[in-house]
């Protein structure tokens, strides 16, 4: 099937994760929810839902909701206050979804994910589990950022990622990335001359778009955000298609609209791509030349012998990247080993530090089982 072809995956996905941006839900003040722009979403989804086919629509605007209740005029920037417009937001959003696909009697269920929902396995199986049930029981699940009680450190940032990762959770047959703008071009759209880019095919012809923007004054993504959950869906072998939400019934036909990201070469293995996408690391290990030759090129596990030093505070089982002298990340893999044990280890081959210190140092610092090239 060629790339113009897989296009229409999205058009005939069984099974399709829908993201909707905040600018796509608010008014033009940004600082309130439009129910006419969401009822119009909903339409297109709920006659999709009936058709037959599965909907999961991961949904920003809670934060955007809550700005006017607050008395706020625009987004706000601290972590707080971000988390107080949450929970005020939430509520009106949910209860404008109810409403929206109450009218076609369908119900929908409200699904909160913090990053650690899909960083910890435990909490990735529960996850996996309930959105599972919930589409097996015909319910719509609206999923969005657990805003109130995610730290600084643990969250998503934006809903892109949360999608692809949402996507690849549910074992989605497509993604679709709704938002103010109608595709990605080659340059800013609003320079003359800049072209739609129709097809990026597993990421090639990237290198000459230049990618920029932060978002709307609601929003906390950009383009960037946008291209790298596709990047991270295509990974799971997921084809994306970026639109503006007033294309979406035209993207669903499997109309040459907005961008159309497919994936090329094998699938990642759900614990390749997990690691890869949905792990934060806590620390670093600096690899010599050799080391990064073995684990890029041999893929090999790495052992410490190849590591020239220790960054950051982790634990044993805690993912870490691996980076070559100059800083380049290369790999995030879990590490066997404490930050606090690794320093005296350096350099030295694990037979060594077995005959040393005892069997159980023999073992490699990141096996290549739990080691996912970037």
């Amino acid at each position: 099937m060629s790339g113009a072809d897989r296009r229409l995956d999205v058009a005939r996905a069984t099974r399709l994760v829908v993201k909707v941006g905040s600018s796509s839900l608010t008014g033009a003040d940004g600082g309130s929810l439009d129910e006419g722009r969401l009822v119009t979403i909903v339409d297109t989804l709920a006659r999709r839902r009936l058709a037959g086919h599965q909907v999961v629509l991961v949904s920003s605007g809670a934060i955007a909701a809550g700005i006017t209740p607050l008395g706020l005029t625009r987004r706000p920037q601290d972590l707080a206050t971000q988390q107080a417009a949450a929970s005020v937001g939430q509520g009106a959003l949910v209860a404008a979804y109810q409403r929206a696909f109450g009218a076609h009697r369908l119900t929908v269920g409200q699904v909160l994910l913090t990053a650690d929902d899909v960083t910890r396995r435990s909490h990735y199986t529960n996850a996996r589990r309930t959105l599972g049930r919930l589409l097996e029981l015909g319910i719509v699940p609206i999923v969005n950022e657990n805003d109130t009680v995610a730290t600084q450190e643990i969250r998503f940032g934006d809903n892109d990622r949360l999608a692809a990762l949402v996507a690849h959770l549910v074992h989605a047959d497509g993604l679709l990335l709704l938002t103010d703008v109608d595709a990605l071009y080659d340059g800013p759209p609003s320079r003359a001359g800049s072209s739609r880019v129709p097809l990026v095919v597993g990421g090639a012809g990237l290198d000459d778009v230049v990618i920029g923007g932060t978002g709307s004054s609601v929003g906390s993504g950009g383009m960037v955000t946008k291209v790298e959950a596709a990047s991270i869906a295509n990974a799971a072998g997921i084809t994306t298609v970026l639109t503006s939400a007033d294309r979406i019934q035209q993207a669903l036909d499997g109309a040459d609209v907005g961008t159309a990201f497919v994936p090329s070469g094998s699938r990642r293995t759900s614990r390749k791509l997990w690691l890869a996408h949905a792990t934060t690391p806590r620390g670093r290990l600096v690899l010599d030349a050799g080391a990064v030759r073995a684990v890029t090129e041999r893929r090999t596990s790495l052992l410490p012998a190849g590591i020239s030093a220790v960054e950051g505070t982790f634990a044993e089982g805690d993912p870490v990247d691996l980076c070559t002298s100059d800083g380049r990340v290369i790999a995030r893999g879990l590490v066997n080993y404490t930050s606090a044990e690794l320093p005296g280890m350096l350099g030295r081959s694990t037979r060594d530090l077995a005959r040393e210190l005892g069997p159980e140092y023999e073992r490699e610092v990141v096996h290549r089982d739990d080691l996912a090239l970037l």
